[in-house]
């Protein structure tokens, strides 16, 4: 099974440190007994949830839709196999074609994902398109090629999936026909007007959480709690970035793990640290084992927030009576099974596929309703409410621009309540 972790590429970490004269005074909430994870030597294992009240009951309406900001990527990592794809689909209405690395030893099994949610999305909805999935390799050349035949032959090309492959296409001067990217490029320059870019992007993510937080928590400071991997870098820099844009303070702590275990040290540091100098709220750029870890050690008070990386999962015998109350961003796929949009679309796989396998299809399906919606208005705007999230297109003047808005929850008793958005 992959790893979230595993396909996650690296960004500088952006940590802003505490400026503790501009800081305002806190009350300071006791913290519970010790039950061995802030002990050293203690045994690091799940503790028994604090007797601290839950945070209250959030309320989020999301910041208005700003200009669209170039993100990072995603980066798929080679996957542990794949499937052979045979697709010849009778022409009918706007031609659509699907541009994946499906002959690709490393890059298959992720291509497959995405192809799978973009057919189930086909399926559900065929009028007025015909779609033709159009099989690549590795080499950005080959997909540039490619890309030149597809486009040639139809009226939409969605792909390329792998970041070279975009970047390559974004600064070719190829990009003939509307393209719907499936990755961020890593490029200076603007994109080509007829590009829009709906790759997932931890990075945005991160940001909409501080977003969240800062409403809820007006002037607060923040602890960024984070650790080595390169994912939690890109989490925590994107959070304490857009947190001091904000005009807020925060403090970031680095937290040494081992074998997916928070070093007790670390732990006892942190609650020492705490006992003196509590923050108002947690961001924590960790996993959801790790988050347990602390919340044991620190209690359960303070409000804390993340991405999909704490997300437990929904499996009764996984719930994690720690993260209750913790606010999670993430996407309606993953977090709103019974919403009727999302129980409209088949369930790929199984748990074995992998939780960024599941994240890969979602993004297929939304990527054939923009296609499809692109198809029936190339030049102009339209929002849609996706299964990874609401989506916001407009191919008007200019590069395309896009905007994805998750949806954001709270985690009790092994359930996800979903935050009312406004629009």
């Amino acid at each position: 099974m992959l790893k979230k972790k595993n396909i996650r590429a690296l960004l500088p970490t952006a940590a802003f440190g505490l400026l503790a004269a501009a800081l305002s005074a806190c009350s300071s909430t006791p913290l519970p007994p010790d039950t061995g994870c802030g002990v050293p030597g203690g045994l690091c294992a799940p503790a028994a949830t604090s007797a601290s009240p839950p945070p209250a009951e959030p309320s989020y309406t999301p910041p208005p839709p700003a200009a669209p900001v170039q993100t990072n990527p995603i980066e798929i990592l080679p996957p542990t196999g794949s499937r052979p794809l045979a697709a010849d689909l009778n022409p009918s209405g706007a031609r659509i074609a699907l541009l994946l690395p499906l002959q690709s030893d490393a890059l298959a099994q992720p291509a497959e994902a995405v192809r799978a949610g973009f057919m189930a999305g086909y399926e559900r909805d065929r009028g007025g398109v015909t779609v033709n999935v159009i099989p690549t390799g590795d080499s950005s050349q080959a997909t540039l090629d490619a890309y030149a035949r597809a486009a040639e032959q139809h009226d939409i090309v969605v792909g390329p999936l792998a970041r070279p492959a975009v970047a390559a296409l974004a600064t070719s001067g190829a990009v003939t026909r509307p393209t719907i990217a499936l990755n961020h490029p890593q490029t200076n320059g603007p994109l080509p007007r007829q590009m829009l870019v709906v790759g997932l992007s931890l990075e945005d993510e991160a940001r909409q959480v501080a977003d969240w937080a800062a409403a809820e928590q007006p002037g607060a400071r923040a602890l960024v709690l984070t650790g080595k991997a390169a994912w939690q870098q890109r989490l925590s820099g994107a959070f304490t970035a857009r947190w001091a844009q904000l005009g807020l303070n925060n403090m970031v702590v680095e937290l040494p793990s081992s074998d997916g275990y928070v070093d007790a040290n670390a732990l006892a540091e942190l609650r020492s640290r705490m006992q003196v100098d509590q923050p108002q709220l947690v961001f924590a750029a960790l996993d959801a084992v790790q988050l347990r870890q602390v919340r044991s050690a620190i209690g359960t008070s303070l409000p804390t927030y993340g991405t999909a990386s704490i997300n437990p999962g929904r499996d009764p015998g996984s719930a994690a009576p720690e993260l209750a109350g913790v606010r999670i961003l993430d996407l309606p796929w993953a977090v709103q099974p019974e919403h009727p949009l999302v129980a409209s679309y088949p369930r790929w796989g199984d748990t074995s596929n992998g939780y960024d396998m599941q994240r890969l299809y979602a993004l297929g399906i939304d990527a054939f309703r923009i296609a499809r919606q692109l198809a029936l208005r190339p030049d102009g705007a339209f929002e849609l409410d996706g299964v990874t999230g609401r989506l916001s297109v407009d191919m008007g003047a200019g590069a395309g621009a896009f905007r994805r808005v998750e949806t954001g929850t709270v985690y009790r008793d092994g359930a996800f309540e979903a935050v009312a958005f406004g629009r």
